[in-house]
């Protein structure tokens, strides 16, 4: 479904991704684990097209989408649960799901579908659908965030750093609704600093260093290789 051909992607003269290639097939949660820095969000970013590249290409269901801008990357199926969450502060959680579902053209009934769809898998928003999204805590922002991205009926979602400064208790709620979608037939692509949790999701997994892949592997693999372990499970 994604194909990912020696990126670059350059800040001026630095460059925080350095010819990555990586594939995700149709139907896995492939996990990007690496130290703050490594280029993770910049990646994610310039598969949705937030990001312009310097080199190499990517290929979504094989076709090359170096000239398709970031609101059309929606409609061919990839969308962002961004790094910090970024909710619409002053848009109430309902809100916040209509926007997402926007690039959908909904009429009224198939929006009111979809948003009791993401209700139901949060059940959490459904108490807050009238809350302004910005005194929300910050495991129902990223419920929130995640339910933003799915009003847009991905077929590949992407993840940022989706436990980034959450009690272990939400994480762990994270977590399993990503077990969920992933029975469900959705394609994810997750970059998480909770090695351990993220490569326990995960049906293949890279790690990202310095902006080059410097290991891939299984989930499996990837935590009970020595190095990995060392560098990111705290254990040697």
């Amino acid at each position: 479904m994604l194909k990912l051909e020696s990126v670059k992607v350059a800040y001026g003269a630095i460059e925080a991704v350095k010819g990555v290639s990586l594939e995700v097939r149709q139907g896995e949660v492939v996990t990007i684990i690496g130290a703050n820095g490594a280029g993770k969000s910049t990646l994610l970013k310039s598969i949705c097209g937030l990001e312009p590249l310097a080199g190499g290409r990517i290929l979504i269901d094989g076709n090359d989408v170096a000239n398709v801008r970031a609101h059309q990357r929606v409609g061919l199926g990839v969308a962002m649960s961004p790094e910090g969450r970024g909710v619409f502060a002053d848009q109430t959680v309902r809100e916040n799901l209509m926007l997402g579902g926007y690039s959908r053209k909904k009429d009224a009934g198939a929006m009111e579908a979809a948003i009791e769809r993401e209700f139901n898998r949060f059940p959490r928003l459904r108490e807050r659908q009238d809350q302004l999204s910005g005194t929300l805590s910050g495991g129902e922002q990223q419920m929130l965030a995640i339910a933003r991205a799915l009003m847009s009926e991905p077929r590949l979602l992407l993840l940022d750093e989706p436990s980034l400064g959450l009690a272990p208790l939400i994480i762990k709620d994270i977590f399993n609704a990503i077990r969920q979608l992933r029975a469900s037939g959705l394609t994810i692509l997750l970059v998480e600093q909770m090695a351990k949790q993220a490569l326990g999701v995960a049906d293949r997994a890279y790690v990202l260093e310095t902006g080059f892949i410097t290991l891939e592997g299984s989930g499996r693999e990837l935590l009970n290789d020595p190095k990995v372990k060392a560098a990111y499970l705290g254990t040697h």
